[in-house]
């Protein structure tokens, strides 16, 4: 059953799948307009737990009123996503949001390969984030840098992968399930694998399908979380 208006306003969690080429910032946006228009509410407060990039899917936690304060909460929890590794190439921004800027052969790579490198990025790891992120330098959002062409230094970080697996090979798509810590860069993983291989990789597809114990089964999609609120 849907929450009742007085339940939004006190405070609700909703699971929402986020769409391809949404930004996180847009779907609270559509959630908080679906809300105060069904209700007829002028002002309410709605935020989400965890910012998944425009290209991916999958799992948005999104909070209502008091629940906003466990935002913070929900973000430091494990989270699980899957997609896939293109092997041979190399982007800038580590995904399809820019075009191959190098390339890499790899008829070298074999699944044992692929195993034994798998590996080293189970645990505590070093990680670059991405130049092309919303990570903050001196008050800049660092995509802002990178897409003026400004070279700044990234600095590593520690982050925790618990558990990594290829779930499928077909080179050169390699498929993969990992679970892993807050402020782990899936794309930053990916262009870590591919420098481990001799090669290059970048990250194609990418979909969230857990946090903590909130599952993407149990998600809506933003029409059908319009469709239950307004029949």
């Amino acid at each position: 059953m849907i929450a009742s208006k007085e339940n939004f306003l006190s405070g609700e969690i909703i699971l929402i799948d986020k769409p391809l080429e949404w930004t996180s910032f847009q779907v609270v946006n559509k959630i908080r307009w679906i809300i105060k228009s069904t209700y007829g509410i002028k002002k309410i407060k709605v935020g989400h737990a965890g910012t998944l990039d425009p290209l991916a899917t999958g799992l948005l936690i999104i909070c209502t009123g008091k629940m906003t304060k466990s935002i913070e909460q929900f973000m430091g929890q494990e989270k699980e996503y899957t997609g896939t590794f293109t092997l041979g190439a190399t982007t800038p921004s580590y995904d399809l949001e820019t075009p191959i800027n190098m390339e890499f052969p790899i008829d070298h790579i074999d699944e044992e390969m692929l195993q034994a490198t798998l590996s080293k990025f189970i645990g505590t790891i070093d990680q670059q984030p991405p130049v092309f992120s919303a990570l903050k330098k001196d008050g800049k959002r660092l995509y802002e840098y990178a897409r003026e062409g400004t070279q700044v230094e990234v600095p590593h970080r520690k982050v925790n992968v618990h558990d990594f697996n290829l779930t499928q090979i077909d080179l050169p798509n390699v498929d993969f399930r990992v679970s892993c810590s807050k402020g782990t860069y899936i794309r930053s993983l990916a262009n870590d694998f591919g420098k481990a291989l001799n090669s290059g990789a970048y990250l194609t597809a990418l979909r969230r399908t857990r946090i903590g114990d909130f599952n993407i089964e149990k998600a809506l999609n933003i029409e059908g979380f319009e469709y239950l609120l307004q029949n």
